[in-house]
């Protein structure tokens, strides 16, 4: 691989790592402010292919696509166990080589696998003619996926579908405790906070970057090994946080706000 393409793809792996520390809710609106912060902090080289990988209709914008591998994974069936990682009920830890698989036990099918298998992918860039429509998707699916991995309950249990069959109420709405981590708690963070405005929630959090969390942001761009991405300590991360925030006091039929 070229020194263009390890700068360029270690540009894009820091920059997502840069926004998502910063919250744990990720439907289609924290799948944006992440994109949209991200490709904001891009340098020249990064941003350029960015641009050149982007599909037409995105006219540009990453945060317009962010929210693709949502939208194509009933199509794309396979894809599904791409976005989470199942892990032993209450053990509150995972290992990569016992954790990622998919139901039929295939290896390396989970959102950590994911993670490195589109990296490598994107490590070609600049090193193949004909491989634009599979590097599109492989953007498509990283930008998703290393959202995904930061959400606690894309890495929960394995009895309760991280989360997802826990029925409870956020204030008075009937929902399962996943789409409470998913969806409500930035609904409601942009009802209360933001006037429902994401732009001025995404201009808050570019503002805690590079303010009130600037001493972070050296750790966030870490890696406990050579290569480009390393998922494996953002799922430890996100399961620590499942059980110390997200499972905490969350069982069925209680009243979350």
């Amino acid at each position: 691989m070229g020194m263009f393409n390890c700068v360029l793809l270690r540009s894009v792996l820091i920059v997502m790592t840069f926004v998502l520390p910063t919250a744990q809710c990720w439907g289609k609106e924290g799948h944006s402010a992440t994109c949209k912060i991200a490709q904001s902090l891009l340098n020249k080289a990064a941003a350029d292919a960015v641009q050149k990988l982007l599909p037409d209709y995105a006219a540009g914008d990453l945060a317009s696509v962010c929210s693709w591998a949502d939208e194509i994974k009933f199509k794309y069936r396979w894809s599904r166990p791409l976005h989470y990682i199942d892990t032993p009920d209450l053990k509150c830890n995972y290992e990569y080589s016992r954790d990622c698989h998919n139901m039929q036990g295939e290896y390396g099918m989970c959102v950590s696998g994911a993670i490195n298998n589109y990296t490598a992918q994107l490590a070609t860039y600049g090193t193949s003619s004909d491989a634009k429509y599979n590097l599109t998707q492989a953007l498509l699916f990283l930008s998703h996926f290393m959202g995904d991995i930061h959400q606690p309950l894309h890495v929960g249990f394995t009895g309760d579908e991280g989360g997802n069959t826990i029925i409870l109420h956020w204030y008075g709405r009937k929902e399962n405790l996943h789409h409470v981590w998913d969806n409500m708690i930035i609904e409601t963070a942009l009802k209360e906070f933001y006037d429902n405005d994401p732009a001025l929630m995404i201009q808050g959090l570019q503002t805690n970057i590079t303010g009130s969390w600037s001493n972070d942001v050296p750790a966030w761009k870490k890696c406990n090994t050579n290569e480009f991405a390393c998922p494996n300590p953002y799922a430890v991360e996100s399961i620590n946080l499942a059980c110390n925030w997200a499972y905490k006091n969350a069982t069925a039929d209680t009243v979350l706000n």
